[in-house]
């Protein structure tokens, strides 16, 4: 049967580049380029065709994946169920399974039965359960059969990491945050030999291409902390990854690329222009990235801030981090909480971007404030329970008019009314020559050579005062 993206190749437009192409107001034919290139990918197991048709890729809107799972200490398919339906209800677009406890069958059975969205696992994850000593790899690809016979739709691989990478490591501050990465790494220093998911890809995209199972190649070296941000051993990793999804590519296996981690804000876009170096526009899954080590608690806010900038510059999807980030597994409301949060970063980079409808929504929502019209504002919201639930109001107030809940009768939105009202009067005033040469719908350009020339005016003040101080210290 083919995948996805060998229809595509192909010249074939399915019903799931269709419906995606509708959800993302492109052309069907522009979904199919950017499928057969591999710059968008749909994750989609042939085993789960009850879900909605995802598209994730650069040129979409940014997507966000809620990450949940069962430990050892709650391990109950109940509560991952409960997990999934507030993810849902939220609006997250992808889900993950990260269970290492209880029955790890019966709880992703029970997820893809019941998710709309697409659903990945780290099949790594499961063999860790069974097995704590050697690793063989041939146990390993039949985890990875089962799971892709159940209908999971993509799989976390840590292909990336190899056994030149581990001296990299030794000068970081973290080492290897991640628990899929840590035990191969480890398995690599014990035997010296190299990660045999890398030496054994081959066999994983025979996997994945028979079920259409879509590969996320795991960033194993993803920096646990700012100070290991950018350094040696994630961008030696970043180099193979880019490689392995060419392979993924060719062998028609769709492919996206997982990034960092602790990243301070200066060096977000670094850490983009990195990746569209290496690896092209495969799309770009980033966890976070986090901008500080400081905020335990507060994690879903140090993710959401780089996420912003994350989605501006490129990133195709971005996986939550919630409060507990650091500190302890998500309950539902955490999950909750990160969902609406990463779901605020990704619509901010669209909307810097200019990307379909961001726009017109801030607008209606901001023509609904200033109508008074509640209903409407805070049914246009991004979460609209929780801006009923804090709306700070008397209960029998009458939502659709004035005054605001915050300011009463000293609302301004309701004294610049009458400047609307009143309009023909104000209309009657001409505008400044300096404002109106700076209008930024008429004069883009003009905007931008304004800003120019105030940053060489203020330089050439700051070079003249300098002047004039060494001229004052010289006499």
């Amino acid at each position: 049967m083919a995948t996805q993206i060998e229809h595509a190749k192909n010249g074939v437009i399915t019903p799931q580049m269709e419906y995606v192409a509708r959800e993302e107001h492109f052309s069907p034919e522009q979904i199919r380029q950017w499928m057969a290139s591999g710059d968008m990918i749909i994750p989609m197991n042939v085993n789960h065709m009850h879900i909605i048709p995802t598209g994730i890729g650069e040129d979409l809107l940014t997507k966000v994946n809620a990450n949940i799972g069962a430990s050892q200490k709650h391990p109950t398919v109940e509560g991952e169920l409960e997990k999934l339906d507030v993810a849902l209800k939220a609006g997250t677009h992808a889900v993950m399974d990260l269970s290492t406890g209880g029955d790890l069958t019966k709880i992703r059975e029970a997820l893809l039965a019941k998710t709309t969205r697409p659903l990945g696992t780290v099949p790594i994850y499961e063999y860790m359960t069974q097995k704590t000593g050697e690793f063989d790899i041939e146990e390993y690809l039949q985890i990875l059969i089962r799971q892709a016979q159940q209908g999971v739709d993509y799989f976390t691989i840590h292909a990336g990491v190899l056994l030149e990478h581990l001296p990299l490591i030794r000068t970081r501050l973290t080492s290897v945050v991640s628990r899929g990465g840590a035990y191969i790494a480890n398995w690599m220093h014990r035997h010296h030999k190299q990660n045999p998911l890398y030496t054994h890809f081959d066999r994983i995209l025979e996997i994945c291409h028979e079920y259409d199972v879509t590969i996320s190649l795991g960033d194993a070296l993803r920096p646990g902390s700012i100070h290991d941000a950018t350094d040696d051993a994630q961008i030696a990793e970043l180099i193979v990854l880019g490689k392995l999804a060419q392979r993924c590519r060719d062998a028609n296996v769709q492919v996206m690329i997982e990034g960092p981690g602790h990243v301070p804000l200066h060096q977000i876009k670094e850490n983009l222009d990195l990746k569209k170096q290496y690896c092209g526009k495969t799309p770009f899954y980033v966890l976070g990235p986090l901008v500080t080590d400081v905020a335990p608690g507060y994690d879903h806010i140090t993710g959401a801030i780089g996420a912003s900038l994350a989605a501006q510059y490129g990133t195709a999807m971005l996986c939550y981090i919630t409060p507990r980030e650091h500190l302890g597994l998500p309950d539902a409301k955490d999950v909750h909480e990160g969902v609406i949060a990463f779901r605020i970063a990704a619509h901010a980079g669209d909307l810097a971007n200019g990307k379909q409808g961001q726009l017109e929504w801030c607008n209606e929502l901001s023509k609904a404030r200033f109508q008074f019209n509640w209903g409407k504002q805070l049914a246009l919201s991004i979460d609209p329970p929780r801006a009923r639930q804090l709306v700070d109001i008397y209960t029998d107030h009458d939502l659709s008019v004035p005054p605001c809940s915050m300011c009463g009768d000293f609302c301004s939105m309701a004294e610049s009314q009458k400047l609307v009202s009143h309009g023909s009067k104000a209309d009657e005033v001409s505008v400044p020559d300096e404002v109106d040469t700076v209008r930024i719908g008429r004069h883009q350009d003009t905007v931008k050579d304004v800003a120019r020339k105030e940053r060489e005016q203020a330089e050439a003040r700051n070079k003249k005062q300098k002047t004039a101080s060494e001229g004052l210290v010289t006499r």
